[in-house]
């Protein structure tokens, strides 16, 4: 087993490595075993079901193209369909290629504070402690892992570690159409509309993606706290919990300085202008192609509140609210520069880091406008 072999190489005499405080193996197969396949559905429902996403997904890439006006380049990875365990692959595959920096840089802070005291004898209780730590906090993320990938429709995979690709998750598809009752070809064109203007996001701007992921490490490290810090924050975040299940605070705001909300809140914006804009995208292509859109876009707003309590309370956990705010006040953003200013002036925001929207910017166009566009 893995946990086993990481613990052997502690034993060893080595330093633990940042990677080990997380057993990624372990989370993936474990995510895979405990995720429920999918609705009930026959063998030739789910091979229509995927060619359909397939052909939904090289119809979107058109539409998306002319309205959004940039253009993926070609040679593009295609869509990939896939379901719900091979979602928890590439995405603990993923986690594992964008924390794991992160995480050998917690270790090294601490070794240079003298949490790893020099002997040989102290390395290896560290390595011990660590790898068995890796074991408990992978199957914590297993368990996040196969809920959130019974929710997720479609995800442009930032593939740290390697192709970048666009998944589709077509046992959610399937079962987000039958509960909310839409019509199955419309639905799945939609949702194609959505990923596709992810796909053209990542591709047509090629200096995004690294942009991203490098923001991302940074403000982990930066997150993650010291040795001297990790009581203080635990205390911290319980004291909080109750605000947070009632949906009074957001549990980001728990684990940060005010220096670090402020550079959360940077990232956050332009998380929110990439899911506004793919909102935005998705609903002004609709009309052309999907009959029922607006009937989708009413039902399927609806559906992202949660449906019921325990489904409410494990969002808030996961910060998943926030998520929906990202759809909320992106899209309000978007649609206010391009009425402003037009789509393509509004296709300045991808020209470089500075030219996207700040925290205070997303929610107060105009201002984004003035800065950029003068």
């Amino acid at each position: 087993m893995r946990t086993e072999a990481r613990t052997e190489a502690a034993e060893s005499g080595g330093a633990p490595a940042g990677s080990d405080m997380v057993d990624w193996d372990l989370a993936a197969a474990a995510g895979r075993r405990l995720v429920p396949a999918g609705p009930k559905s026959t063998p030739g429902e789910v091979a229509a079901l995927v060619e359909e996403l397939r052909a939904a997904a090289a119809a979107a890439v058109e539409p998306v193209a002319s309205t959004s006006r940039l253009q993926a380049p070609e040679g593009a990875p295609a869509p990939l369909v896939v379901d719900r365990a091979g979602w928890i692959q590439a995405n603990a595959a993923s986690m594992r290629a964008m924390l794991g920096p992160v995480l050998d840089t917690v270790v090294e802070r601490q070794r240079r504070k003298g949490a790893q005291r020099a002997s040989g004898g102290s390395h290896r209780a560290a390595g011990a402690a660590t790898a068995w730590g890796g074991a408990v906090t992978g199957t914590e993320l297993a368990g996040m892992l196969a809920w959130v990938s019974t929710k997720v429709l479609g995800q442009y995979d930032l593939a740290p570690q390697g192709d970048p690709a666009l998944l589709l998750v077509a046992p959610n598809v399937l079962q987000a159409e039958r509960d909310l009752g839409v019509d199955p070809t419309d639905f799945r064109q939609w949702v194609c509309l959505h990923e596709e203007t992810h796909r053209v996001q990542f591709t047509a701007v090629p200096w995004l993606r690294g942009h991203i992921i490098d923001s991302a490490r940074g403000l982990g490290a930066e997150l993650a706290p010291g040795p001297d810090q990790a009581g203080e924050r635990i205390q911290q975040v319980l004291a909080n919990l109750p605000g947070v299940l009632r949906g009074e605070i957001d549990i980001t705001a728990l684990v940060a300085t005010p220096e670090q909300r402020e550079e959360l809140a940077r990232i956050t914006a332009v998380m929110s202008l990439l899911e506004g804009h793919a909102d935005v995208i998705m609903d002004d292509v609709g009309p052309s192609v999907i009959p029922t859109v607006a009937v989708i876009r009413r039902k399927f707003d609806n559906r992202r509140k949660g449906a019921g309590s325990l489904d409410r309370v494990l969002r808030r956990l996961l910060g998943m609210d926030a998520k929906m705010r990202q759809y909320r006040d992106g899209a309000a953003f978007v649609r206010a520069v391009v009425d402003q200013v037009g789509r393509e002036e509004f296709n300045t925001v991808w020209t470089s880091p500075e030219t996207l929207p700040r925290a205070e910017e997303i929610v107060e166009p105009g201002r984004w406008v003035q800065r950029v566009l003068g």
